[in-house]
């Protein structure tokens, strides 16, 4: 499949878990970083790689490999949730990525949630198998369209009413194969002042995706570093 890219939809639970704050809350301590390690490259096997969700979960990040002050968050998405809509039909595409639950055309999917507090960071890892590398990277280049035709989409969270959010493309942490990165700002709404940032990159025929929501500013590099060197350390090579 191609065409398609993947953002682990837990943004929709960590919207949740922040409640009717309006200003963005001070965030907690980053994900920890081990020895960097330099970028992957994209296999060159073009037989399809086969990867269980019990594999692909030794390779996501665990409690124990963040500093203290963190908690996992094991709530689950529904799968029915659209959060995000938007008027322009420029925004279609992304809005279908920001409201799904995994890749589409993901053979295995497996996600984590982790909160520093109440207040915040919430940091989501999400790793799906989409078979090959090729595969990996038709979502990311797919993604990036999507984000560099959208300017702007609406959030609605239950209780809170709508926010909207400025759509922006921002420099992304440099690991794993062809990394993209982008931000949500709410500019008007309930959800006034609120960011959220991810980053898609890919280890092999595996997407990668890493967001974080109520932050400061510092942690998706250091979050992502952690998540590109657990997944090549356990990942087989395709």
């Amino acid at each position: 499949m191609t065409r398609f890219v993947v953002l682990v939809a837990v943004l929709t639970l960590s919207l949740a878990a922040c409640g009717g704050e309006e200003d963005k809350p001070a965030a907690g301590p980053p994900a920890t970083t081990p020895t960097p390690t330099p970028s992957a490259t994209a296999s060159t096997s073009a037989a399809p790689v086969s990867r269980t969700t019990t594999e692909l979960t030794k390779a996501l990040l665990e409690l124990a490999d963040l500093p203290t002050g963190f908690a996992e968050d094991k709530d689950e998405a529904e799968e029915d949730a659209k959060p995000f809509s938007s008027s322009s039909s420029r925004c279609k595409t992304l809005v279908k990525y920001l409201n799904a639950t995994k890749a589409p055309g993901s053979k295995a999917s497996v996600t984590r949630t982790f909160t520093g507090g109440q207040e915040g960071p919430y940091i989501d890892y999400g790793l799906d198998s989409m078979g090959t590398a090729d595969e990996v990277t038709d979502l990311r280049d797919a993604y990036a369209e999507a984000v560099d035709s959208c300017a702007k989409v609406t959030l609605k969270t239950d209780g809170a009413g709508s926010t909207s959010m400025k759509v922006e493309k921002i420099t992304a942490p440099q690991y794993g194969s062809k990394p993209f990165a982008f931000r949500l700002t709410g500019t008007s709404g309930p959800k006034r002042g609120l960011e959220y940032a991810a980053v898609v990159t890919g280890v092999e025929d595996v997407i990668i995706s890493v967001g974080v929501l109520a932050g400061q500013g510092t942690e998706l590099d250091p979050a992502t570093e952690a998540a590109v060197t657990k997944a090549r350390h356990v990942l087989k090579p395709a």
